[in-house]
């Protein structure tokens, strides 16, 4: 959409406006008229869009923008991982490990090792795949342990997101690293200290407390805890353990390559060649998913003596619960791309540029900004880290305080996730929130990973002005 010519010219402050007017309208839509979600992001889409003097024959392309990237994004992550979920949870795969978890630390820390475990499983793993095959574990967690089931969930969703945003091999740092010339060892280091930090603080002080203020109820996506369907089997803990870790050995491959690659003076060459191609193809998420899908229809269905019949009659009743989730999430995108070609991200990070603040503050600033303007965490790093390359190159920074500055722009890309970012509304739908309830939880949390996260880089950089 680079190509696209707006009508009219609404400036830096008629783009701000007309950002906060679309919000504003799509709360109205769905808090006070109470229109579906999908609905109303698109009527918001559609009027924001023309407001924007997007004209009228481009009006399509400009939905089809954000909605067709962001839906082909997450159709296939969780359409797959709801069918692996739908059979580890019918299997009653989901209970054994639940019961063996809590039996291993008990009740009253049952949420803390199933955020331990997400913060494990997100290393290798992107946070919306993620947080999809967790679900079953997580539903099955929250009954066996009662109480306010948002103060279990919730600290499993801050541990993907903290590993996702600050440590590579995750896209976001990796892009931002690699524009500003950042050493990616070094990035990931820190990365990981500062996503453990992030979520001892947010994910174990903070969300628990926040989700025992919404009584909500444990969503039944994946199936109610009385269901029988005939697929029960009883696999074994490690057979589900298995199961689940394919996955991520899987992904690990190609994001590890990958990684890998951008630290050799010719990566396309390394990444291009045979057996590091395959592998990368094989460790793709959706290809990665795919196979430990066939591989439980195997273990759990035909292995366990159940009928092909019984095995597609499983895995099709995945598909139709989450068909809200999806649409939702892709309208949300839809939002959020129609945001990004009024060019509202790049007006607002040029001028905020152009004041003149210190560098670590600018490039958490632009960061953050963009991502409150347009909604896409990945797409305000990557903006950050554009404007900020010259700055950084111009100066004598050690490779020490330019990690500081990319954790900078990773604690700004994350804050305050709200109804123009595709991830808000995943979360909303799957944990069964309504949108005053993701506001007043998952924006908090996103928030405040996003100031824990400057903090830590502040300090980070004054450390590293010291020692040089």
């Amino acid at each position: 959409m680079e190509d696209l010519a707006l009508s009219w010219d609404l400036g830096t402050a008629g783009l701000l406006i007309l950002a906060a007017s679309s919000v504003a309208v799509l709360l109205i839509l769905i808090m006070a008229f109470k229109v579906h979600a999908f609905l109303a992001l698109m009527i918001t889409s559609v009027g924001t869009a023309l407001a924007a003097g997007i004209p009228p024959n481009q009006l399509l392309d400009a939905l089809a923008f954000g909605f067709n990237s962001t839906l082909g994004n997450v159709m296939l992550l969780v359409a797959l991982g709801a069918m692996l979920g739908r059979m580890i949870e019918t299997s009653g795969g989901a209970k054994i490990l639940a019961d063996r978890m809590i039996a291993l630390v008990g009740e009253k820390r049952a949420s803390l090792g199933l955020s331990l475990a997400s913060l494990l499983m997100g290393f290798p793993i992107f946070f919306d795949a993620g947080l999809v095959v967790m679900m079953p574990i997580i539903y099955a967690v929250a009954r066996r342990v009662g109480g306010s089931f948002l103060a279990i969930a919730l600290p499993a969703a801050v541990a993907f997101s903290a590993m996702h945003i600050f440590a590579p091999p995750h896209p976001g740092p990796v892009a931002a690293s690699t524009i500003v010339g950042a050493d990616i060892g070094l990035v990931m280091i820190v990365g990981l200290v500062f996503a453990v930090i992030i979520w001892a603080l947010v994910g174990v002080l903070l969300a628990p407390w926040l989700g025992r203020r919404f009584d909500v109820a444990i969503p039944t996506l994946l199936g109610g805890e009385q269901e029988e369907t005939g697929f029960e089997s009883n696999p074994k803990v490690g057979t589900i353990i298995a199961l689940l870790g394919l996955p991520l050995v899987l992904i690990l491959l190609n994001t590890g390559l990958n990684t890998l690659g951008a630290t050799r003076p010719e990566p396309d060459a390394f990444l291009d060649s045979g057996w590091v191609s395959s592998l990368r193809v094989v460790g793709e998420t959706p290809i990665a998913l795919l196979i430990t899908v066939i591989v439980s229809m195997f273990v759990l269905g035909w292995g366990a003596g159940k009928k092909g019949t019984l095995i597609e009659k499983i895995t099709d009743s995945a598909l139709g619960p989450i068909a809200s989730v999806v649409l939702i999430t892709g309208a949300g995108g839809m939002f959020g791309g129609v945001l990004r070609v009024t060019g509202i991200g790049d007006a607002v990070a040029g001028s905020l540029n152009d004041i003149g603040l210190p560098v670590l503050v600018a490039a958490f600033l632009v960061a953050q900004i963009v991502r409150l303007a347009q909604g896409s965490a990945t797409v305000a790093l990557t903006t950050a880290a554009s404007l900020m390359v010259g700055v950084i190159a111009a100066s004598d920074f050690s490779p020490l305080q330019v990690v500081a500055i990319v954790m900078a722009m990773s604690a700004g890309s994350v804050g305050f996730s709200h109804v123009n970012d595709s991830g808000f509304w995943l979360v909303s739908r799957f944990f069964g929130m309504d949108m005053k309830q993701t506001l007043g939880t998952w924006t908090l949390l996103q928030g405040a990973m996003a100031i824990v996260g400057f903090v830590l880089s502040y300090l980070l950089f004054g450390l590293a002005s010291v020692i040089g």
